[in-house]
């Protein structure tokens, strides 16, 4: 089949799928990251919903936790 024939698929009432959402959803409150603050050193985890603020000293700098697998790169 040639670019040009291709017909880009619709949804149709009687075809299996059809009428289904197709955009993800994702659960915002539940995926929670690592941080440590970058003052007093408190280690917690916040919610993309939370305020970006320590929860021991109210301080505003946080850093990503580094993460336990190993990460290796090849230089040449």
């Amino acid at each position: 089949m040639s670019r040009e024939a291709y017909q880009i698929p619709t949804s149709q009432g009687n075809a299996p799928g059809a009428g289904t959402n197709l955009s993800r959803t994702f659960d915002t409150d539940g995926a929670t990251m690592n941080y440590i603050c970058g003052d007093c050193g408190y280690k917690f985890a916040l919610r993309r919903s939370d305020t970006i603020r320590c929860k021991e000293c109210g301080c505003r700098i946080l850093y990503k936790e580094r993460t336990k697998r190993m990460v290796q790169f090849e230089a040449r």
